[in-house]
Formats: structure tokens, C-alpha cells, sequence
């Protein structure tokens, strides 16, 4: 049986770790929305090719973060593991997400709002995943 005191450090620690994915996600979006505007407005690429050198850097970041930071405690996979959970989650993230953006720039949406729009939906989804399987908590 748990103690409420165990209860009570469980839930802290569980803020914290969502706090810190946060943060994480916050760079990983704030910096792909940075170097996406340099590219779609600045250098007036496509907003494809543009997307994807954001998203580049920001997943990059973001498992960084991720992993050395927000779920540094829920480390006893193989790096390996871990990177290829994390590949396998964000590519199939990247195929919704594009749909959700370029769907919305087919019918007049800028891709600025459909960047908000899809953040929105993968900041419930990236954490689900990252904490049950990318993550997961060792099993006893």
C-alpha cells in the first residue's frame, strides 16, 4: 500500500517532469518557429523544405531535452532504444503533422497558425508517448 506521503512525492515529481517537457517542447517549437520563418519569409522557400529544416533542429533539441533532462530518471533502455523510439514516435508525429499543416494551407490557413494548431495536438500526444514508451518507467 502507498503512503499519501509516496502519493504526494509521486505527483510532484510528476509535475516537475511535465514542467520540464514543457520547457523542452517550448524551445523545440519556438526554435523551429524562428529558423521556419527565416526560411518561408525571409529566404521565401516553399514551406515544405522549410518545415523540415525547423523540425530538424527542433527534434533534435527537444530529445536532448527530453532525454538528458524531463525523463533523465526513466533512462535504463539502451541510447539505441531510446533513439529509436524516439525516431519511430516523431516520424509518425511528422506525417500528422504535416498533413494538419499542409491541409490547413490548402484552404487559406497560413502555416504560422498551423504551426499553433498542431502543437496544440502534439503536446498532449508527444507527452502520452514519451512517457509510456519512448520513457517508460522500469518496470520492477
Amino acid at each position: 500500500m502507498i503512503s499519501q506521503n509516496q502519493q504526494n512525492t509521486k505527483k510532484q515529481k510528476e509535475y516537475s517532469r511535465f514542467f520540464k517537457y514543457m520547457v523542452g517542447g517550448g524551445i523545440y517549437f519556438w526554435l523551429g518557429y524562428a529558423i521556419f520563418a527565416l526560411g518561408y519569409s525571409v529566404f521565401h522557400w516553399n514551406w515544405f523544405p522549410a518545415k523540415i529544416l525547423a523540425d530538424g533542429i527542433g527534434w533534435t533539441s527537444n530529445y536532448i531535452i527530453q532525454r538528458h533532462w524531463a525523463f533523465s530518471d526513466r533512462i535504463h533502455l539502451s541510447e539505441l532504444q531510446h533513439r529509436g523510439r524516439y525516431i519511430f514516435i516523431e516520424g509518425i508525429g511528422f506525417i500528422i503533422d504535416y498533413l494538419i499543416i499542409g491541409g490547413l494551407k490548402s484552404v487559406g490557413i497560413t502555416p504560422y497558425i498551423g504551426f499553433f494548431i498542431s502543437s496544440a495536438f502534439f503536446t498532449v500526444w508527444s507527452y502520452l508517448w514519451y512517457k509510456y514508451w519512448v520513457f517508460p518507467e522500469k518496470k520492477k
